[in-house]
């Protein structure tokens, strides 16, 4: 139905349209970043609709709870100027009715004349549906540049799909030697500085879910909300596994539920007593099965997760959990947070027995992005097969 997007582009190269073709797109994905962790189970999606000259005449994101859709609010907002218009969005318009009307026949009643898309949609309700549905009613259709933004943008929901699982992202922060900070007494001994750390706030605000595991909560009692000024509402669930259920009750983040509700993830052979305490807490519990080793099985969990409609997951402690993780082939994204100083205070290594180089020297994974926060360095490494 398509040909290949730099095929489709160059035959396009002498339109005014396709002039700005890749600043629209780039557009269309930065927009889209806007809606993550906000609107699971659907998406992050950015659309925008620019004129014969590739001038932008609206744009939208995924709203708050997966609606409106982008394409619907870009839509709105060009009104009558979105015929004879094109389309610019990063994941194929839905074709199929859910709770509101399908992207396509949008689309098709505004009168756009050409859509510049991303990435098929895997969700079997679209998978291809969508941009056949453009087609069948005369609209042009392109796959357009910024593919693997565009796709790496829409992982979660890829995944979820493809895989029943979410988009698993690793942080974690190491000294200049490359080694972990060893927390205790309920205060986390900080690596890097303030910047990095608000850094990873953001981190946090574009998550669906936050994980650590009973190991953490312990040694650190983190809170685990977005507390940069006027984004506390982006906090995501904090969520939590201990294989025996126990959970501290002066816990911090028990003490602003109404901000992020707090799942906690246990062995199916949980104490009965246990469940019921817990509840009372306002902790919502979950139990999945063992591995072998007599802890959870995480792939178990990240699926539960993705039943849940889970997209986006930010893994933030223990070590032996993002080891775990690591060695499954779980991780898709690891930033590692640098500091300039090395600790004094006892350190270990960040994937016991293995130090960075778990990361570094895995062929599964690569160098992504190398940035400068303040005095600090964040390492960005993304599975190869995604990027």
């Amino acid at each position: 139905m398509t040909s290949s997007s730099a095929e489709q582009l160059a035959h396009h190269e002498a339109q005014p349209w396709r002039q700005n073709a890749y600043a629209n797109m780039a557009l269309a994905v930065t927009l889209g970043q806007r809606g993550l962790g906000q609107c699971w189970p659907n998406p992050a999606v950015g659309a925008v609709v620019a004129d014969d000259f590739g001038r932008v005449i609206s744009y939208g994101w995924t709203g708050p709870g997966g609606r409106p859709h982008a394409e619907a609010i870009a839509l709105a907002h060009a009104g009558a100027d979105a015929r004879g218009a094109t389309l610019y969005v990063t994941l194929e318009p839905c074709s199929h009715w859910g709770k509101t009307p399908p992207c396509a026949d949008a689309i098709i009643k505004a009168g756009i004349a050409r859509v510049v898309y991303g990435v098929t949609d895997p969700d079997e309700r679209v998978a291809g549906q969508g941009l056949q549905r453009l087609v069948d009613h005369g609209i042009e259709v392109i796959a357009g540049p910024h593919q693997p933004d565009s796709l790496w943008l829409g992982l979660g929901h890829l995944l979820r799909h493809t895989q029943k699982r979410p988009f698993i992202q690793l942080k974690l922060a190491v000294d200049r030697a490359g080694r972990l900070p060893v927390g205790g007494a309920g205060m986390p001994i900080w690596a890097t500085t303030p910047d990095a750390r608000n850094y990873g706030h953001i981190l946090r605000a574009e998550a669906d879910a936050i994980l650590i595991g009973q190991g953490t909560l312990l040694a650190d009692d983190p809170d685990l909300t977005c507390r940069l000024p006027g984004m506390t509402w982006r906090s995501p669930i904090r969520v939590v596994l201990s294989t025996n259920g126990r959970f501290n009750p002066h816990a911090r983040m028990l003490k602003n539920q109404s901000t992020a509700p707090v799942w906690l993830f246990s062995a199916s052979d949980i104490s009965q007593s246990r469940r019921p305490a817990l509840q009372d807490m306002g902790v919502n519990v979950f139990t999945v099965r063992k591995n072998e080793y007599g802890r959870l099985d995480l792939k178990s969990v990240m699926q539960e997760l993705a039943g849940q409609g889970v997209t986006r997951v930010l893994v933030e402690g223990g070590a032996s959990l993002e080891n775990n993780l690591l060695k499954q082939s779980l991780a898709d994204e690891i930033l590692i947070f640098q500091g300039r100083k090395e600790i004094q205070t006892p350190t270990l290594k960040p994937f016991s027995p293995s130090g960075l180089e778990a990361v570094t020297e895995n062929p599964d994974y690569c160098l992504a992005d190398k940035r400068h926060i303040g005095e600090d360095l964040i390492w960005i490494y993304r599975k190869v097969e995604f990027w």
